[in-house]
């Protein structure tokens, strides 16, 4: 009886897996559409990444809609992530964005992970301008949600202080800080090069540092009250099963 009820959820899994190993190879392509066209087009490109992201949203509840109240708690993540980097504004790269688009890929899901980064930068943009990093801000916000869903999911990001800030230092710095480098070579160069971008990497690593530090800080800070109220919800709801 055991053996066939999780049938289905390795079945399940199994879906899952392939639907994000597909999502990751458009990712791919889309980064490759950025550093071709995204100086041009980056406005487009940042709508086109966002209604991906939500069709993707929509497909990993396979059958089912989801429940207003799941998409309601995916925008408060947005806002919050919006307003830890807003209201932060006086104190380059000491933001909680980053911590926060981390946790809400633990708590909600790696899909749901990547579209509160990639649409926090976004809206975050309306503040501090938009332009051509828009797109490059949203992979990575994006992608730090995503990465952290995907490794809680397979059981190698543990909910513990000790794991969270390791993954967050090492993700803001290497993920988030490379393809932001990756992005100045893109716009401020005639062409990629390697040395360029250990250049940029080298001269851009006391911010980088900072803004690693401050995820550290801010994941210390939030996770445990965002573990809390998450399971307290999921338990009510039942959402984000």
């Amino acid at each position: 009886m055991s053996q066939n009820a999780s049938a289905p959820k390795k079945s399940r899994a199994a879906r899952l897996t392939r639907t994000m190993l597909a999502y990751l190879l458009f990712l791919a392509l889309f980064f490759w559409a950025a550093v071709r066209y995204g100086r041009s087009s980056y406005l487009l490109l940042s709508f086109l990444l966002i209604a991906s992201s939500l069709l993707f949203f929509f497909f990993t509840f396979e059958h089912r809609r989801p429940q207003a109240r799941e998409l309601v708690i995916v925008a408060v993540f947005v806002v919050f992530a919006v307003i830890g980097r807003v209201a932060l504004f006086m104190l380059p790269q000491f933001k909680a964005m980053a911590a926060l688009v981390i946790l809400s890929g633990i708590v909600l899901g790696a899909e749901s992970g990547f579209l509160v980064g990639a649409l926090s930068a976004l809206v975050s943009n309306i503040f501090f301008t938009q332009g051509p990093w828009t797109l490059w801000q949203m992979l990575g916000f994006g992608l730090l949600g995503f990465l952290a869903g995907c490794l809680y999911r397979a059981g190698w990001l543990k909910k513990n202080r000790i794991a969270l800030s390791i993954f967050g230092f090492l993700s803001v710095w290497l993920l988030y800080g490379g393809i932001m480098n990756a992005s100045s070579v893109v716009m401020f160069t005639s062409r990629f090069s390697f040395k360029a971008f250990l250049a940029m990497m080298v001269s851009s690593a006391p911010a980088d540092f900072i803004h690693a530090l401050a995820t550290v800080f801010f994941l210390n800070l939030f996770s445990h009250t965002v573990f809390q109220q998450m399971h307290r919800l999921k338990t009510k709801y039942q959402i984000f099963e």
